[in-house]
């Protein structure tokens, strides 16, 4: 976590309140998030450059991306990406989710539309965090053919 607080300080903070800072803080450092994560609740993707963590998405809900933030360092180099990609594969093959939803950063609306998802309704502050409900529907073909191959392995 100390590498999306530092990400966040950088490239979010600057939208939100000091109310929304501080929840912010309080929901990443916050032990419930550390419990889920031991219970299996909370699904959590990394990418590593060696033994440095430069990328994290995770899930909760199920099929709700609650965290997404890559190093500034390593921005535009498609880990971003890849991450998403490996969330909507596990999704699909794992969970047999037909969607994904979010809440974005005012920053980042722009990555998530280049990814397919749709705004479902406009910005909204939540206890001083700014967010725009976003939403991509994956194809009910794809996702059973993921989970059931066509040799019937």
């Amino acid at each position: 976590m100390d590498m999306v607080w530092r990400t966040f300080l950088c490239f979010e903070a600057v939208d939100y309140t000091d109310e929304g800072i501080r929840n912010f803080w309080q929901f990443i450092s916050d032990n419930r998030l550390y419990h889920s994560f031991l219970r299996g609740d909370y699904r959590v993707m990394v990418a590593m450059d060696g033994v440095k963590t430069v990328g994290m998405a995770s899930l909760r809900d199920q099929n709700h991306l609650s965290l997404l933030f890559v190093d500034g360092a390593y921005h535009r180099k498609g880990i971003g990406r890849e991450l998403m990609q490996s969330m909507f594969s596990y999704l699909c093959e794992e969970v047999g989710a037909l969607k994904m939803s979010l809440m974005a950063a005012p920053c980042a609306v722009g990555f998530y539309r280049k990814l397919g998802f749709e705004e479902i309704c406009s910005q909204k502050d939540y206890a001083g965090i700014r967010v725009t409900s976003m939403e991509k529907h994956f194809l009910e073909s794809l996702c059973r053919s993921a989970t059931n191959p066509p040799d019937g392995r």
